[in-house]
């Protein structure tokens, strides 16, 4: 597998609220020697939703902390549990995490950045802006917002990047419009997203619209996000009578496989596509929240990926017939 994990205890040595809905968690390993990592990286952190033990994956921000890995989590009742146990946990608790790992990869010879945020997206954008300074690089950092009060970093942010920081606040009216802003970027320039689903499906089709090439736009997803609320669905299995229930803060990976029902996985994060299986039936509507699919294979809603795509209504699937995902 690409995303081998090594998983090693862990201590909560402090928390602070950077907004009332954002808290920062600065978590030691035990034996932690300030490893460097890549900058873009994340780490998994087991947590416990209603009795089952779950993994939820949050990126790093900042460079390399002598005192431990800084995370940053938004508390949503919209979301899946995550947030809600994360914000349960008090200074001292005992974690379990994976080490720090990168899916990101940055070319750092080019000659123009662009660093795109949407929300808590900013997490892993914050090293990446401050290694980029630190290397002297011509950036611009794009911070999309729903307003002041609720950005994180935002002091942080401008303190380093002065007029390079620019803030589109929603509730002031300003929208950040990615197809202008594109087209403006000269050719060459490297361009890192952070931010919900739709979002960077708006700005995969700008950038296209613009000419870019492809590889030039690199991105950290977090398929929590999608065009659906969280809510539980019904799953049905193909020329059999099992019907299983998917809750709200389950994903149907994880229904499936403690069901007895295995569908190999990987990375967990909606990106590798090994978890795809076929929809054969769908009373209902998919909300695919991969970023592995094509826009067109996800209009078809012939498969889905288990890992971080939910429904609504009831999706009749075949874990046994594994096609070709591409």
């Amino acid at each position: 597998m690409r995303f081998i994990k090594t998983w090693t205890a862990a201590t909560l040595l402090a928390t602070r609220d950077l907004t009332p809905t954002i808290r920062e968690f600065l978590i030691r390993p035990d034996e932690f020697e300030a490893p460097e990592y890549p900058v873009g990286s994340h780490i998994d952190v087991a947590v416990t939703i209603d009795g089952h033990p779950e993994t939820r994956s949050y990126s790093l921000v900042g460079e390399t902390d002598p005192r431990g890995l800084r995370i940053a989590v938004r508390r949503s009742e919209e979301s899946r549990g995550g947030s809600r146990y994360m914000w349960s946990l008090q200074p001292g608790a005992r974690l379990d995490v994976t080490q720090p790992a990168s899916l990101v990869s940055i070319d750092w010879n080019r000659k123009h950045y662009c660093l795109i945020a949407g929300g808590i997206g900013i997490t892993p954008i914050v090293g990446t802006a401050q290694a980029l300074t630190q290397r002297g690089a011509n950036l611009t950092l794009h911070y999309a917002i729903r307003s002041v009060g609720d950005a994180a970093y935002l002091e942080d942010l401008a303190e380093l990047l002065g007029e390079r920081l620019v803030v589109y606040a929603g509730q002031d009216g300003q929208r950040l419009n990615l197809y202008n802003l594109f087209e403006s970027l000269p050719q060459g320039t490297l361009t890192l997203f952070c931010g919900p689903m739709r979002m960077l499906a708006e700005a995969r089709h700008a950038w296209i619209a613009a000419g870019h090439p492809l590889p030039d736009l690199r991105y950290e997803t977090f398929g929590s996000s999608g065009s659906l609320p969280a809510e539980s669905f019904r799953v049905r299995l193909k020329n059999s009578d099992v019907e299983l229930e998917v809750p709200r803060e389950r994903t149907l990976l994880d229904v499936l496989n403690d069901a007895g029902h295995e569908v190999i996985y990987d990375c967990n994060r909606g990106e590798c596509g090994l978890c795809a299986i076929d929809v054969v039936e769908l009373d209902g509507e998919i909300d695919h929240r991969d970023v592995f699919f094509s826009d067109e294979q996800k209009e078809r809603n012939q498969k889905i990926c288990a890992c971080v795509s939910r429904g609504r209504g009831t999706i009749t699937v075949d874990t046994l017939h594994r096609a070709d995902v591409v």
